[in-house]
């Protein structure tokens, strides 16, 4: 019986085709040629596993693909159409127009991230967040790391590290990824001290907590779940006042960085920056791809002499912005100095989206389908770990029959140009306008009747 790991092509042979030497202006050869025996030892290991030689022109076709795929980028633009607003399997918060306009001014070339233009000496570059923070909080000072763990690991590291850290059972949250609260304040070698039980705390547990050791109360907001029921929290002003009285610093730990008033869109009441500060809170703590609309970054605001302990850690050096995270956070705390986040921010435009505009677009979308699209009704969620369990009602495109498989067609959609992420509820696949831009609208509708299409 013939071999048939001899049916398969040599190195030279495999290189030398027309179709691959197409590739050389714009690939230099020894990639290609570790890419062809990277594709001839898959072909060998399937033979052994008991698979036929692949024909020549399919092995070209093979090792085609696989060069396009290692200098593709595998991350991408995608269209959001799940109806979630701040997703974070979709980068959360997306950025305004502003805030693109002002990373990629930056990104392209030189700027003044760490240079004062006044004096021509050495400058820092928290002065280009730290009044637009000022401003749009009211507190005394602030400075922006790379995301909020990396921000209470730093306030903690510089200002409890050895120290005893008071925090209820009830906000010892998990977040993202499985990290959990604990563990973040663990690294800063402060001690924690949890009081109270799960679902109810008082001022009186937090007092009998206190030692000599004791340099922090901490509060951190439940924002990505829910307690109801038989509960009982602290109000921040009290812990505020018996922090005060004891000559201990209260930190907060908001999570989503709200400034708005979520009431006025039919959501929940969600605490606010301003808020806890007015509160008595000494440093509040936010994230700023979640409700405030930016980049990835942990803020953190209060009183300036505590802020200039966190900016003289060493900590501060190594969770520090760059500066395209520098400009785009800068240009979306304007859209708040100028009182219009609503209008810009895309997170609020979304949560502020008139629900007649929503309608009139699944419409649009279901009529531009066909039969196989209805409009029904439906929810979106904020998400992000902000505001759990709240939703906004919204009409959504349904697709689906007994014809349809969707799972299949929503696969499509993921792996089409541009890739649409939609959701599946009870065997139909559903699209929410809320969430998509409408400049594209356009392309949505063709990625649908593609993902639609009968597979060649």
């Amino acid at each position: 019986m013939a071999n048939p790991h001899r049916g398969l092509p040599s190195i030279d042979r495999l290189i030398g085709d027309e179709r691959i030497r197409a590739l050389t202006p714009d690939y230099p050869v020894r990639a290609i040629t570790d890419l062809a025996r990277e594709e001839l030892d898959a072909a060998r290991r399937a033979i052994t596993a008991g698979d036929p030689c692949p024909p020549f022109d399919a092995i070209v076709s093979s090792l085609l693909e696989r060069v396009a795929a290692t200098v593709a980028p595998t991350i991408r633009p995608v269209i959001n159409a799940t109806g979630i607003i701040i997703h974070t399997n979709l980068g959360r918060a997306p950025l305004s127009d502003d805030a693109v306009a002002a990373t990629e001014a930056i990104d392209r070339g030189y700027s003044n991230l760490e240079l004062d233009l006044d004096s021509g000496e050495r400058g820092s570059r928290h002065v280009h967040l730290e009044e637009l923070l000022r401003r749009v909080t009211g507190a005394e000072a602030g400075i922006a790391v790379n995301n909020n763990a990396a921000a209470v690991l730093l306030a903690l590291s510089a200002l409890a590290a050895g120290k005893e850290v008071i925090i209820s059972r009830g906000q010892l949250v998990e977040i993202g990824g499985g990290f959990r609260i604990p563990e973040i304040m663990a690294q800063s070698s402060a001690r924690l001290v949890e009081v109270g039980a799960t679902n109810r705390t008082y001022v009186s547990d937090y007092e009998a907590a206190i030692s000599e050791s004791t340099a922090v109360l901490l509060r951190v907001h439940t924002s990505n779940f829910r307690v109801v029921g038989f509960t009982e929290t602290v109000p921040l002003t009290d812990l505020a006042r018996l922090a005060h009285q004891r000559e201990l610093l209260l930190l907060d730990d908001l999570g989503s960085g709200c400034l708005l008033d979520t009431t006025r869109f039919g959501l929940a009441k969600e605490p606010t920056i301003q808020e806890s500060l007015a509160a008595g809170a000494d440093l509040i703590l936010f994230s700023g791809d979640k409700l405030l609309g930016g980049p990835q970054a942990g803020v953190i605001v209060g009183r300036s002499d505590l802020v200039a302990v966190l900016k003289r850690h060493p900590l501060a050096r190594a969770t520090r912005l760059d500066k395209a995270a520098v400009a785009a956070l800068a240009a979306t705390l304007r859209h708040y100095v100028k009182d219009d986040p609503t209008a810009t921010v895309p997170v609020w435009r979304m949560i502020a989206m008139p629900f007649p505009a929503i309608a009139a677009r699944a419409g649009r979308w279901a009529r531009a389908l066909g039969p196989t699209a209805r409009v029904v009704d439906g929810r979106s969620m904020v998400g992000g770990g902000s505001l759990p369990e709240e939703s906004l009602p919204t009409k959504l495109l349904a697709i689906g029959g007994p014809t349809l498989d969707v799972e299949a067609i929503a696969r499509r959609l993921r792996l089409g140009e541009p890739a649409v992420i939609a959701r599946i509820e009870h065997d139909a696949l559903l699209l929410d306008p809320r969430t998509v831009d409408p400049r594209e609208d356009r392309a949505l509708i063709a990625a649908l009747r593609a993902a639609l299409s009968p597979p060649s």
